[in-house]
This record gives structure tokens, sequence and C-alpha cells, in this order.
């Protein structure tokens, strides 16, 4: 059969509902008039709410369960803890700022925007403090771009633990941010911005998180951000100021951005020596991993998604990302890595930021193993969980970008599994 003679796929669907409704309702049952079609249904019958019932709008109540979620033996306190986006129940690429996942070393603090303050300081020409609406007044870019924590898809390492993509990979958001760019304000400063120079930022909450900066980074792609998606940051995302570090680990992303120190060399502070960083099997450590590398997860059908529409024409979907730039392929396998297909990516943003990607098939009841594998613009592959250990053994919490798999059995219920 050529292409142009091949049935749609509409055509395929309108006559796989046609059959689905004769074979699994029964003729009989397909011949009744559906009371939702026939009949006059509530919602039709009486006015609804007004325009301000609502003043901020909230999801409806039948999405009540696309929430963040946390796993209490993960850490000792819900203070110093995460949560998880719940990347298996969106679809496109833009996280709601309500869903996006929270990282905190001593909880999120309440800051005003009249009391906020940012402090430039070390070697300048003039030490400078900026508020709130002094940034504002900078010349502000909109980029979107993930924001992953460096410990996502951590629990993997010796093998499958979690159940579902939320929490296997769920310490990952992607927005749309407003903010000005870092070198502005060093530039106002009077940084000295040799190449050989550094730059530590501070976050204002107890735990005065710190991390040290290339100078390179610094006058590259990063923000000092004071809105996502449009609106002004949430109190977890660091309002009202946090800096934006594109492609690099989330816990460099610091919030309540309140200090900015130029520097001879690195800090070498607790958050970049005795954390976030990866052990190797002989307890040496692999230091300064700052990008993330290119990795992909299928959010659906997943543990959480599972397939619930029988057999027939099925839609894979999933997220791709690269700290090194753009995805340029994904491929997804059904049978566990044995062969690949070439997913259908979604429209293109920016670069360092989330891809949608699709495989439009047919499931024919039998069981799979659902991976995907990311390829970005730099040549990079997502490996496997075997070609990650061989670098690196199993000691590692960070930095795990491997291939996940999930096995669908044939009642369309999917779960965490290892394949190597």
């Amino acid at each position: 059969m050529d292409e142009l003679s091949k049935p749609s796929r509409r055509a395929f669907l309108r006559g796989s509902a046609a059959a689905a409704a004769g074979t699994v309702a029964g003729a009989a049952v397909a011949q009744t008039p559906d009371p939702l079609i026939t009949e006059l249904q509530d919602w039709a019958s009486y006015t609804g709410a007004g325009v301000d019932e609502t003043p901020y709008g909230m999801p409806i109540q039948y999405e009540s369960h696309v929430v963040r979620r946390n796993v209490e033996w993960l850490t000792a306190s819900p203070i110093s803890s995460i949560n998880f986006t719940p990347i298996h129940a969106l679809d496109g690429t833009i996280t709601p700022q309500g869903c996006a996942f929270e990282r905190h070393h001593s909880g999120a603090i309440e800051l005003r925007k009249e009391d906020y303050r940012l402090m430039i300081n070390g070697l300048v020409d003039r030490p400078l403090v900026f508020t709130y609406e002094d940034i504002e007044r900078f010349p502000r870019e909109n980029h979107v771009y993930f924001c992953e924590c460096a410990a996502n898809t951590g629990m993997e390492w010796a093998g499958a633990q979690l159940n579902g993509a939320q929490f296997t990979h769920g310490m990952i958001h992607n927005m749309e941010y407003t903010g000005v760019p870092l070198r502005a304000l060093l530039q106002e400063a009077g940084a000295d911005i040799s190449s050989d120079k550094w730059v530590y930022v501070e976050g204002a909450d107890a735990s005065s998180n710190g991390r040290s900066i290339p100078m390179e980074k610094a006058l590259d792609d990063v923000l000092v951000a004071f809105k996502a998606n449009g609106e002004a940051l949430r109190m977890e995302h660091g309002y009202p100021v946090r800096l934006v570090v594109p492609g690099w680990e989330g816990n460099m992303w610091v919030k309540w951005l309140r200090r900015i120190e130029v520097t001879d060399a690195a800090v070498e502070s607790r958050e970049e020596t005795s954390k976030y960083t990866d052990v190797y099997e002989d307890g040496t450590a692999r230091k300064w991993t700052w990008v993330m590398d290119a990795k992909s997860v299928i959010t659906s059908p997943s543990p959480q998604m599972p397939i619930t529409h029988g057999t027939g024409p099925l839609v894979i979907s999933g997220l791709a990302w690269s700290g090194h730039g753009q995805i340029t392929r994904v491929d997804v396998s059904k049978d566990g890595g044995i062969t690949w297909e070439k997913a259908r990516l979604g429209k293109q943003g920016d670069s360092k930021a989330l891809t949608r990607f699709y495989l439009d098939t047919e499931w024919d009841g039998a069981p799979m193993l659902l991976q995907s594998r990311a390829m970005d613009e730099t040549g990079y592959v997502q490996p496997t969980k075997d070609q990650l250990r061989e670098q690196r053994g199993e000691n590692a919490v960070y930095h795990n970008n491997c291939i996940q798999t999930w096995y669908v059995n044939v009642e369309g219920v999917a779960e965490n599994v290892e394949v190597s």
C-alpha cells in the first residue's frame, strides 16, 4: 500500500471507536441513546459562577489530584526537604508555578518587596545595594528554562526504587523567567570580570545557601529573576528575587538572592564540597559537576498514568532536556532497548528548556518495556544505567541521567523496573 492510499490516523480512530462500541459494549448497548448527549444536564439548567467568584483562578475540583507530593522518608524534616512536580499529569512543557517542585534547606521564607535588598561586593569598583525597585529599572529579558535538582533520579542508582515518574524524575520544572542579566548588575558595580574570577551567590534564608559560579557563566546567561510565567515568583520559588542559572544544577539557582560577591577563587562552601559532588567507588569525588546532561523520561504511560482505554491507538508521551542546549532527537523503545523508534518532538523553545516528545503508536495488549533516549545538539546520547555505573559506580546521589524503564503489563498497568 502506498503512502497516499493508507488510511489516516483520524479515520483509524473513528473505526476503532466504532469497533470498540460494538465488541466491548455490545450492539444493543451501542445503539442505546447516551443520556449525556440526549438529555438536558444540570450544568446547562442553571447559571454558573460569576466573574468575581475566584479573584485568583484556581484549578477545578476535578483536577485536585494534580499536586506536588513529597516522600516522607527521604528526609528527616519537611523544613529541609523536597517535593515533586506531577510531571505525569501535565502536557506541553510549561510548569504551572503551583505544581513546580520545591527544594528548601531551611524552609520557604516570607520576604516583602519593600524589605528586599541585594548587595554586590568583593572585587568591584563600587560596592552597591539594590532595592527591588532598583532591579526592575534595568532592561529585562524573558527566557524559558528548566530547573532540575541535581538529586533528581538519585534514588535509582542502585536499582528501581520509586514507583512513579513524579517521584523518579519530578525534581524538575520549566518556566518562563523574567529578569535582569547578572552581567548588567556586575557592570553597574564595576566588577572585575576577568575570566579567572568567580561570583559567590548567597540567599537570605536561614540556611544561607551559597554557591560559587565561574565568571564565564555569570556573564553568559545567568538571570536575576523576579517573575515566572508572567507573574511574581511564588514564596517557595524565591519571592521576590531569585537566581536563574540555565542548564546547571538547581542548587545553584539561589532563592531569596541577597548577596553577590566577586572573588578570586571559588569559596568552597558546604554546598559545593560535602554536598553536590559525585562520589566514586574508591571514595574520591567528582567536583564542579554543574551541567545537567541530556535526560528524558516517558510520563505516559507510567506508573501513575496507566493505559485505561484498552488496545488500539496509543500516544506515548514524555519530556527530554539538556543543560548543554536543545534536544535534537528522542527515540522510544517498547521492548527494553532492543529496537527503537524515532519520536515526534513538540514545538522547540529556548535552549536549555524542556522538550515534549510523542510516539503515536498502537498497542496490541502485549506487555511492553518502555524506554526513551534523548540526544542533544552537542551529539551527547543519554546513557543506560550500566554505562553510567561503569563510569561512577553506585555511590553517587547526584546527576543520574540514565535511561528509565517502565514495565507495562497486559492490563495497561505500569511499574518501575530495572533494565540496564
